[in-house]
């Protein structure tokens, strides 16, 4: 089967690999339908930061279909629609037994500590499994994993009733947790305004027009203008940018709260008694929780905002030209999906 594989730090290769065959004990085999391009694969393509096997498929954000799978496997059959939960965890550590999965002392990720979804098929545990409607577009069901992502992240900020949001990043994540306080991912839109900076003009045109909020500069004069004079005291900043960062601390307003769901690069430059004369707090934010089951549920009714989200559908074949080009930050829309069945 057809297969892209990441062998080292800026080594990504289209190859012919031998398929999965029949799945271990415990596991399930599935063929591919949609796979999403995520940051953090690029950020691995350039770095190689977390590279603990090689070579591997890379892809964790995959939808798929069941077509086999192994003893003591119940709840799926073949010809069922699935989504993959990308934290590949231990289930041992006390996090893990605390249920906070994300937070696992040996954590992997689908793509890295196993094989992922750039590919024709890949088998996987069926713990990491989810239903999805077999009705869903293959690129939608594909973003339930970023989605979950986002959920996470605005979990994490808590806005209050009323208040803005600044998000930094028009990127998968930062557009789709523009797309969360838009539609409200617990079925109630957050009622403050949403703003949305970008220093790619056109995908932050895109995300403004999908989710009602208001493209701005991430310049202090230009965020006053929007909330008649104030400055935004929740942030989300998705961009990994360190440059991104140290401008944003420097126009929240006193009190405020950014949470962090970026993957940098580089160190960051901070000026920390700007956090402490401001008191501005800092809100990690890794992977998601239990979120994924919520954004499968979301799903449906996002389905035409995601699909206008799209940058575009392309082959395995097109793969590295498609890294090369996110690199570039060539992409208007947000989302490269990858369809495996396409020549």
């Amino acid at each position: 089967m057809k297969a892209v594989r990441l062998h080292g730090a800026g080594d990504l290769r289209v190859e012919e690999v031998p398929p999965p065959g029949t799945p271990a004990a415990g596991w399930v085999r599935l063929k591919v339908g949609a796979a999403g391009i995520c940051g953090s694969d690029i950020h691995n393509f350039r770095t190689g930061q977390w590279i603990t096997r090689a070579p591997s498929i890379a892809g964790h954000e995959l939808t798929g279909v069941v077509v086999e799978t192994g003893a003591g496997v119940e709840g799926f059959a073949p010809g069922d629609a699935v989504v993959a939960d990308s934290r590949f965890w231990c289930g041992d550590c006390p996090a893990c037994r605390a249920g906070r999965h994300h937070l696992c002392e040996k954590l992997g990720f689908v793509g890295e500590a196993c094989d992922g979804g750039f590919a024709e098929e890949v088998v996987l545990p069926a713990r990491l499994l989810l239903p999805v409607p077999a009705e869903l577009a293959p690129a939608v069901a594909a973003m339930a994993e970023p989605l979950a992502v986002a959920l996470h992240a605005v979990r994490r900020l808590a806005p209050q009733p009323g208040e803005p949001v600044l998000v930094v990043g028009c990127g998968p994540i930062g557009g789709l947790a523009a797309l969360v306080l838009a539609r409200g991912g617990d079925g109630v839109p957050h009622d403050g305004p949403v703003l949305v900076a970008d220093r790619n003009g056109a995908r932050a045109a895109l995300v403004a027009e999908v989710t009602g909020a208001q493209s701005v500069a991430l310049d202090a004069g230009d965020l006053r203008a929007a909330l008649d004079g104030r400055l935004p005291a929740a942030s989300i900043e998705a961009t990994g940018s360190p440059a991104a960062l140290s401008a944003l601390t420097g126009v929240m307003e006193g009190g405020g709260r950014v949470a962090l769901v970026g993957i940098y690069h580089g160190r960051l430059d901070l000026d920390p008694n700007r956090m402490v004369e401001h008191e501005l707090s800092m809100i990690g934010c890794h992977a998601f929780t239990d979120e994924l089951p919520q954004a499968v549920t979301l799903l449906p009714a996002l389905q035409s905002d995601l699909l206008r989200l799209v940058d575009r559908e392309i082959g395995l074949d097109e793969v590295p030209a498609a890294y090369e080009r996110l690199i570039a930050g060539e992409a208007d829309g947000l989302k490269t999906i990858i369809r495996p069945g396409r020549p």
